[in-house]
């Protein structure tokens, strides 16, 4: 009987340790959240709608729920830059003047605005900065024109991009989904974005041009290429992401990028899984279609340079890629005993260990749930 019984108990562990992957942790909240970063040293921030910024010290262990910004009760919070355990901005989401920037340097108890859309009919969609200094904003098209918003001295000033090629069609949007369509990578330039919409999605980036036509004056310009994604009024691009590459001596070359993936879908089809994957190898000229794709539409994806592992997230699950995108199966193909029975699913945004989603939802990732 006793031997039953440790049997019993070494086969719970197996497959807890097996298949656990989420971590469900108290947040204290019933907010959507969709912003999310990881500082590191177990320092994290989070914000949603109604206002919310959360802060957790302990990797996670307890979440504080912060201070609202002043007249923010009523604002969507869909992106968070965080520099450490005082110092974060939040951005909000929504038409004209309710897309705005906060920010705090003494742990989340006082907030300053800092920017507010001047565009009536513009949206901001995600916000990401290289530094305590510089950032950028991605914003829905203004004008015929994406718009795109360059930020200096920790985001107290911000000046319109106006480099040639931001032309858009009317139907290209970007999707404030996961605060991840917008990449950077040095201080005064944007790495990459993406869009989707009826239109082909689009991987943008900026392009240097040895000489301007009439001038003789080195200039800039966006570049854009075809993603094989969903097409649709909610369907596209939602997120991008790359890999860590090093150079010989070991330091990170951010402009050399090769290694990316980009997710999404349809956001009101959530299981369809045709059309929500892609990947280049090649830094962007060239974009494939995940030949297994994720099980339906995903809004956040990330790569874990540790494992070697690409993960996805969204509403109808968690998929995991080792072969740099090309394939995908479920992170978890059958719950834990110890855990949720929709442990995998409900997500939105991802900062690795961390993911958050509707009601409240955060997770954090088992240390276990990537071994091979």
């Amino acid at each position: 009987m006793h031997r039953l019984a440790f049997l019993l108990t070494f086969l719970f562990a197996a497959l807890s340790s097996t298949h656990a992957q989420w971590d469900i942790e108290a947040s204290h909240t019933t907010a959507d959240l969709r912003g999310i970063h990881n500082v590191g040293k177990g320092i994290a921030w989070a914000s949603g709608t109604e206002g919310t910024v959360l802060r957790t010290t302990s990797d996670g262990k307890d979440w504080q729920r912060c201070a609202t910004p002043p007249n923010a009760e009523h604002l969507d919070f869909r992106g968070i830059q965080a520099f450490d355990a005082s110092t974060a901005i939040v951005m909000s989401s929504g038409k004209g003047p309710l897309s705005r920037l906060y920010k705090t340097t003494d742990a989340c108890q006082t907030w300053t605005l800092l920017f507010t859309n001047p565009d009536p009919e513009g949206f901001w969609d995600a916000l990401q900065f290289s530094d305590r200094s510089s950032g950028w904003i991605l914003g829905d098209p203004v004008n015929g024109a994406m718009a795109v918003w360059y930020g200096h001295h920790g985001g107290a000033n911000w000046t319109r991009n106006r480099l040639e090629g931001l032309e858009v069609s009317s139907d290209t949007r970007a999707f404030a989904a996961s605060n991840s369509e917008l990449m950077i990578d040095e201080p005064l330039f944007v790495t990459a974005f993406v869009t989707g919409g009826s239109q082909p999605s689009f991987f943008w980036r900026p392009v240097e041009l040895a000489i301007k036509p009439y001038t003789w004056k080195a200039s800039l310009y966006w570049s854009k290429v075809d993603i094989p994604l969903a097409r649709g009024a909610t369907a596209g691009a939602f997120s991008i992401a790359h890999t860590q590459d090093f150079d010989i001596l070991g330091s990170r070359r951010p402009a050399l990028f090769t290694r990316m993936v980009i997710v999404g879908g349809d956001y009101q089809k959530p299981e369809q899984s045709s059309g929500t994957a892609a990947f280049t190898i090649d830094g962007g000229e060239v974009w494939l279609a995940a030949h297994t794709p994720p099980h339906g539409y995903r809004s956040a994806v990330a790569y874990d340079a540790a494992a070697k592992t690409w993960i996805t997230v969204g509403l109808s699950g968690t998929d995991i890629s080792t072969d740099d995108g090309r394939n995908w199966r479920a992170l978890r193909p059958n719950p834990a005993l110890n855990e949720p029975a929709d442990a995998d699913q409900h997500w939105n945004a991802l900062s690795l260990p961390f993911v958050v989603g509707p009601h409240g939802r955060i997770g954090k990732l088992n240390a276990k749930a990537l071994a091979p």
